[in-house]
């Protein structure tokens, strides 16, 4: 099997090829600005795959864009993971399974895929951070939803004056730890210190939960800077969602 793998997140989009027993090395792009002749260049550079699987929470245009560059390709037509209540040893805990987002859903099957019987917390660093906990038996006991740090930054810059005002220019004034020597900084580092307070207390309640901690599993375009900062045991596997996809292609 040849499979062209594609993760579209909120801001950036992520694409790996699949040939049944190994990935390739991902790559990664802001998609903004993306057309269908973007995706068209990503179907290309693939070679003609037979089939190309997508996890998108990116919404119905930038969905449709690579829809018509499958088309315009001549390639197969895009196949859209969806959130189901059982799938690739991985049960749902939401209430209603759809509204959990699909690449925290897919994100749970790579860390399974990778760890197997042992529990997780899986940690999303995009737009947003997700947390979520996984169960050695893969039942998912629900998650937590906060902004990421930038989005943190950019929200008090955006509500408020005065922490605006004093953000902008001047020394870097970055200091250590946690603690900046200017505005700037005290944003920055705040934010990150805060988002890595959120996971370790994530790890604390999980060990209340289940009887034993749960071994923090860090994926996104933000997990590199955040992973420093949180105590708890951790990894970093930045294509997680596409692991869960390369499962999803085999199992679902």
């Amino acid at each position: 099997m040849s499979a062209l793998l594609i993760d579209i997140g909120n801001t950036r989009v992520k694409w790996a090829r699949y040939d049944g027993s190994r990935l390739s090395r991902a790559r990664a792009a802001h998609h903004a600005a993306w057309s269908a002749r973007d995706f068209e260049r990503i179907i290309g550079s693939a070679r003609r795959p037979d089939r190309i699987l997508v996890s998108s929470v990116a919404g119905a245009n930038i969905n449709a864009a690579l829809e018509r560059a499958a088309r315009r390709a001549h390639a197969a037509a895009p196949e859209f993971a969806a959130t189901r209540r059982h799938c690739c040893g991985v049960t749902a805990g939401y209430m209603e399974p759809w509204r959990l987002g699909v690449d925290r859903f897919l994100a749970m099957i790579g860390a399974r895929t990778h760890f197997g019987r042992r529990p997780v917390c899986v940690v999303g660093v995009g737009t947003a951070m997700t947390i979520d906990l996984l169960g050695a038996d893969g039942r998912h006991h629900g998650g937590a939803i906060i902004p990421a740090p930038p989005l943190m930054v950019s929200s008090l810059l955006d509500g408020t004056r005065g922490i605006r005002h004093r953000a902008q220019g001047g020394a870097k004034g970055s200091g250590s730890a946690l603690f900046g020597r200017s505005t700037r900084a005290a944003l920055e580092q705040g934010a990150r210190y805060a988002a890595a307070a959120a996971v370790d207390r994530a790890v604390v309640e999980a060990r209340t939960l289940l009887g034993r901690a749960p071994l923090v599993v860090l994926t996104g375009g933000g997990a590199r800077v955040l992973r420093p900062l949180i105590r708890s045991a951790s990894r970093e596997i930045p294509d997680l969602v596409l692991w869960g996809l390369a499962v999803w292609a085999r199992e679902g």
